[in-house]
This record gives structure tokens, sequence and C-alpha cells, in this order.
């Protein structure tokens, strides 16, 4: 728990009275106004009729709301899976609001489409939401200036807004926000050029410590997860699908399981094709999770598994060693590779090799549902993507999409699972055939076996320096995998051609083959970044040594002169050579690059350009003589822009080393006959307390936009500690996970 002042604000998030409701009341009875968003930076907004001009409660748009009695109440839109975004969000309405923190009520919003996007993942909520939540809470700000302004007689150019009061210094006088409100809410709206913003030198509360509006209620078991939620009259649900994926039933023992103590009901879902959606399964309707749960343990099924029951990691392994020996599809082809790795110095060449990874969320997938007497759906889930959860509700059970509700809890992880909604939908589609509110929960074991993992992949590296030690030549053939075909990448499994360092390597190739699987795999924690890192950085050292230089005046120079790397697609943005070369001397500096250290130790760097975020990280690591691997330190530089929440921001540093570190260390899928093999965390552990590391971060505090945090500190952790261990051992780690590199931990 985070105790930096100021103290967490009150939370209404339990609270039944959601946005809508609250929008629909006060259009009719308070004289709020109904905002619209054009755009993330666009707001704009009518003031809606008003039938009592007393007691008002100021709405200027859906994220403020000030009562009479001094209340002021500040909506989190996106949902919160732990990367702070219900403190960080709303601490950009305060700043520009200019309220007390502590002295707010955070409310978290339903799924309500005057809110714009609400989504958690891509590292978006910062950079996404910050211009439009800076006006809205200068907006607000300016209204009740305004309105003190009228009520005194004064120009409004003599008023400033001071925690959560109007200031008139000439004479003393004072009102706060409370008084204000019924005033404020009869004035228009303003223009949104005539609104100013702070500048940055005048921020009381952006770049402070602020602890999680959530903690206290965290360590004090307070019901704020999707698995704690209760709604009367519901029952406990359980969905077993076939172990391989695909699979259908054929058929189950269901009287036996219907007359099982505690169980109310058994059935078939036929399900569809949809990997991500509802797979077929047997429901299991229970009075108590544990009654599901036993009947679940007593359920046998006879499954059609389809051509999945073949695939393994053994027969993954040897197709794409097959394809690596045969020519792969060209994505980019600069310059004469092969004139340049002739012509070169020294040429080295490596396999290298990462494997399928689960999320390993410490909450299970879980989701509530229940009918509504319109026809309609009622949802309360852990969900990253609401809006997605909705529609895909709506397309698989054919409802309405104007009668779905949705409302999300807080996550307890996501780290992208929860990007899909298989769970939600399942929940969704258990209820519609009882007619009763749903409570559907994965056992541990099905979580592990039904993930939608990080996939695996194989490079094959050659690549040449010259007599100066400079890196001329590059080419990997990379073998990906794709769901049930060899012609397209599965999701998070692609490579862009644009790659580092493609576009800074003279002669540069790479090629891509892929293996046809039966695995859904899907986005985690700083999607494709997660795995590229590690091999690019770690081949990019090897070259380093291989020049005789050091690894990071190695890749200073590859990196090269100042400048802006147009973006691969118009969508994209630009890499900025100098934001990374000022995190990569930053950490080098803070991290006593190139210090002495005792035998056994080394020092290990690597950087990687991920979410618009510019991060680079040195471990420091020692490996004893029989072979137990510590890491002892990781110093981490980073440039996402100014910095919203610096208490939150050091947490998400310090859960990206962990993470990365944890996957890179311990965790790998595998598959036999069509199955995941792992099961619970006996068999795909997480990093223990003994083993993290001292965590050192520091931030570039720059003018340019703010950008996300919850993904970006990953990607270099892996590289830099396996470039660690051989500078500590010569060793070279080019396959993951670290258990099978013959190193002991403690």
């Amino acid at each position: 728990m985070n105790t930096d002042s100021p103290a967490p604000s009150r939370d209404s998030s339990t609270s039944d009275f959601d946005r809508r409701d609250f929008l629909k009341v006060t259009a009719l009875a308070g004289g709020g106004f109904a905002l619209g968003l054009a755009s993330p930076t666009a707001v704009f907004a009518q003031p809606a009729q008003a039938l009592d001009n007393t007691a008002r409660v100021f709405t200027p748009n859906p994220f403020i709301r000030i009562s009479p009695d001094g209340i002021v109440t500040i909506v989190a839109k996106n949902p919160e899976v732990g990367q702070g975004v219900k403190t960080s969000l709303p601490m950009i309405v305060a700043e520009e609001l200019e309220v007390d923190f502590d002295k707010i009520v955070i409310e978290q919003a339903a799924l309500d489409a005057q809110l714009g996007p609400q989504f958690a993942g891509g590292s978006l909520s910062t950079p996404m939401n910050y211009d439009t939540l800076r006006k809205a809470g200068a907006t607000a700000r300016t209204m009740l200036v305004e309105a003190a302004a009228q009520t005194w007689g004064v120009p409004a150019a003599e008023l400033e807004a001071e925690r959560g009061t109007v200031f008139h210094r000439a004479s003393g006088r004072r009102l706060t926000y409370g008084e204000l409100a019924a005033k404020a809410a009869t004035l228009p709206i303003p223009d949104e050029k005539s609104i100013r913003l702070k500048e940055v030198d005048e921020f009381r509360l952006l770049g402070s410590r602020v602890g999680g509006i959530d903690n206290p209620a965290i360590v004090t078991g307070q019901p704020l997860f999707g698995i704690d939620q209760k709604v009367p009259g519901m029952v406990h649900a359980v969905y077993q699908k076939c172990p391989v994926f695909g699979g259908k039933v054929v058929s189950a023992n269901l009287d036996q399981i219907k007359s099982m103590p505690g169980v109310r009901d058994a059935f078939v879902l036929e399900g569809t094709s949809n990997y991500t959606g509802l797979m077929p399964g047997v429901a299991i309707l229970a009075d108590s999770t544990w009654a599901a749960f036993k009947a679940r343990n007593a359920l046998r099924v006879t499954w059609d598994e389809g051509a999945g029951a073949n695939d393994s990691s053994a027969g993954y392994e040897a197709r794409a060693s097959e394809l690596a020996r045969q020519s792969g599809q060209v994505l980019r082809n600069d310059g004469d590779v092969t004139a340049a790795l002739a012509g070169a110095a020294k040429v080295v060449e490596a396999q290298y090799f990462y494997p399928y990874i689960h999320h390993a969320t410490l909450e299970p997938m879980n989701a509530m549902a229940w009918p509504t007497a319109d026809g309609g759906m009622e949802i309360l889930a852990p969900t990253q993507t609401p809006q997605s959860g909705l529609d895909l509700v709506a397309t698989t059970l054919n409802v309405p999409k104007d009668k779905i509700k949705v409302r999300f809890t807080r996550i307890g992880g996501g780290f992208g699972r929860r990007l899909a909604n298989d769970y939600v939908v399942e929940a969704a589609a258990i209820a519609q055939k009882t007619g009763v509110p749903v409570k559907l929960t994965w056992t541990r074991e099905q979580d592990t076996q039904h993930g939608h993992y990080r996939p695996g992949g194989w490079h094959h590296f050659k690549g040449g320096v010259d007599a100066q030690g400079n890196l001329v030549a590059w080419h990997d053939h990379f073998v990906t995998v794709g769901l049930n075909n060899e012609k397209e990448p599965a999701r998070s499994a692609g490579m862009s051609p644009a790659e580092f360092p493609g576009r800074w390597v003279p002669n540069f190739r790479l090629e891509q083959s892929i293996v046809s699987t039966n695995i859904p795999t899907g986005p985690l924690r700083a999607p494709g970044s997660n795995a590229l890192a590690f091999v690019m950085q770690s081949f990019i050292d090897e070259l380093a040594h291989a020049a005789g230089r050091d690894p990071v005046d190695f890749r200073l120079a590859l990196l090269g002169e100042d400048r802006i790397v147009p973006p691969p697609s118009p969508q994209g943005v630009g890499y900025d050579t100098k934001r990374m070369k000022n995190v990569l001397r930053l950490a080098a500096e803070k991290s006593g690059w190139g210090k002495k250290l005792p035998r056994g130790s080394g020092q290990g760097v690597a950087f990687h350009f991920s979410h618009r975020g510019y991060v680079a990280e040195v471990a420091e690591v020692s490996v004893s003589p029989d072979g137990t691997l510590k890491v002892h330190r990781v110093t981490v530089a980073t440039d996402v822009g100014p910095i919203i929440n610096l208490s939150g921001a050091e947490n998400q540093i310090q859960g990206a080393v962990i993470d990365g570190l944890s996957a890179a260390w311990l965790q790998e899928i595998t598959f036999e006959r069509g199955r995941t093999t792992q099961a619970n965390f006996d068999t795909y552990p997480l990093l223990r307390g003994v083993d993290a590391p001292q965590v050192d971060s520091h931030f570039i505090q720059s003018k340019n936009p703010p950008t996300g945090l919850g993904e970006p500190a990953l990607p270099p952790l892996p590289p830099a500690v396996c470039n660690a261990i051989f500078a500590a051992i010569g060793k070279r780690i080019r396959a993951l996970p670290l258990t099978k590199q013959d190193l002991r931990w403690s």
C-alpha cells in the first residue's frame, strides 16, 4: 500500500446510482448539461432545460459534479486494472478544476458513450484522455469563476480559483464551489478557445505522489473486484470446455450432475467457432461456488476434439526448424545483405527462441449477467474492454445493443487477457438460457489451460560488423505462429518490418515463415515488444562484443544522429533517437555502468521503444559457483513525457520489471495432444519475493505529450538480465525461460 500524501479521496464506486441514471435525473431536475465527445480532444455541450433554479447540481460535463453542499465528484471513466487510472485520470481533472484531491469523491463510471472510449489497453488511457480531461476541468473552473464574478459584480479577470474556492484578492472575499454551484449551473458553456489551461509550472497536483484511491479498500478486503460481487437471487456457474481448443461436446453425464447436492441445473451450450467468444461446453449451475466446482470435478464429457488433438510443442518446434531451412516471405530488404555479410570483418550467427506464456492474473476470469424484463441483459464484469464485451454479447446472443447495460469492476490483473470477453459472453449465455442472475467463476486450472497466450517464436540471425566495429548487415529469418494457417500470423504474433534495428542498418533483411497451430493467442503486456526486445537487444549485444565495443557505446552509435525517424504508417508515431539516447545515457549513469564488480557478477543493458515510451534498463546480476542466479538491481530510465502521478509511475516501473523477470525466468506454456500442459502455479510459477530485485526508477520529465506507462518498461528487462548473465559468466542466453539454462535460483 502506498501511503504518500495527499490522502486517498472518497470513493463512491459501489453506488447503485450509476452515471446514466444520474444524467437522466439532473437533466430533468437540476439543469445539468449533456456533453458530447466528438473526438478524444473535443469538448462541447448544450445546457439542458432547467425546471428548478434552486439547489442545483453543477454538471458542466459528464466528468464533474459539484453539489450545493460542496461535494465535488469526479468520474473515473476507464477500467482500473492496476495501472492506476482510477487515480491518475481524476487527478488531471482535479488539477485544472483547482480542487484538493483528498476532498473529492471519485466515482467509477459504467459504460457510457458520453465519456468517449472506455478501455484499458495499449498504455493509451493517458494519451487519449489528457487533453480532454484538462479541458473538462478548466471549463468547470472558468464557469465557477464567472459565477463568482456575476455574484459580486466584478470582472472575472480579478478573480482566481484556489483549492475549491474562488477568491477576490482585492476585497478578500471568497466563495466555495458549493456556494457557486447553483449559479454556475445557469451559465452557458464557454467557447473552448476561451478556456485557459494551466501552465505546467502552475501544477500543484500533477507530478506529485498520490496513493491509489482504492488502496485502503484493497488492504481491508472490500468487495472491489469482479469475483467479489453479489446480486440478489444469483446462482453460481461453471463452464467446462474441451481441453483441446475448438473441441465440441458429444455427450455428458448431465443427469448425474443434476442430482448432486446444491446443483440447480446442467446443460450443453453449442457455442460458436469463435476462439475468443462462446466456445462449446457444459454449464453447471449451483447454490455455491464450492458446489459448482465439486460438480465440475464429477463431470464426464465425451469430446469431439477435432484436428487440434494432434498438436504439440514438439511438433511446432520440428515444423519451425523445417521452415527455417527454407526461404520465407520477405518483409523488408534494404541494401545487399549477402554482399555485406561476405565483406564483414566479423559475422555472428545465432538462433533465439521464446515460448508461449500465459497472463496468470491473480483474479481468475469471472463475470456476472442477468436478463432484464425488456429482453435485454445487464452485465457486471472485470473487463478491459466493456464496449467489446457488449458487442460480443449482442452478436452472439442476438440481443439488441441498446438493451445491454455494462458495468465494470476493478480488475485483479489483466495484462491483456481481459481484452477478450469470452468469459463475459459465457456468463451472459448461461443467464439468457436460465433467466436468472448468474455469477460465472473459472477455476485457476481453467484460466491457465484456456488462455489466449503470448505466442512463441523463433529467430535465426546473421549479423556482420566492419573493421571499425559498426553494424553493417542484419538478417533475421523469423518463424512465428498462425491460427490454423501458415499464411497470416496469429494475434500478437507478427513483426513489423520497421522493428528496430530495421531502418538503422544499411543492409537489412527480414523474412517470415509461419507454423500453423491450433492455439489461440492474444496481447500480453507490451504485446510483440515483450518478446521481440529480448531477441533484438540480445543479438545486438552479441554484435557489440564481436565488434569489441562497449555495449552502451555500440547502441548509441547504432541509434546515430539526433532525429525523428518517421513512423511506418500514418497512424503511428515517429522514433525520436535523441530521447532514446537520453534514457540510455541516464540508465548507464545511474547504474554506475562499467564499475568494477566481483567475479561472477555482471551488468547488462537494453532499451526499447514501446507504446510511445522510451525506456532503457541496466540489470546487475551475480551467478555463484554452483550456478545460483541472483538479480540484484535493475536501473530503469524512462521518458514518457510529464508524469501524472509519481507514485503510480514508480509502481508501474516496478511491476513491469517484476512481471518481465517472472516471465523470462520461470514461465513457459507447452502443449501435448492439443492440451495445455501447465495447470496452476505449481507448474506455472510466479516470481517469489525473495528473488525480486531492487528497482531504481528515473524519469526524464520531457515537454513531450504524456504517454502511457503500463507497458514500456517490461520489454527491456529480459534482454538486460540475459546480457548481464553473459557479462557475469560468459554464458549467452538465447532461449527462455531461464529455468532451462542450467541456472539455479534461491
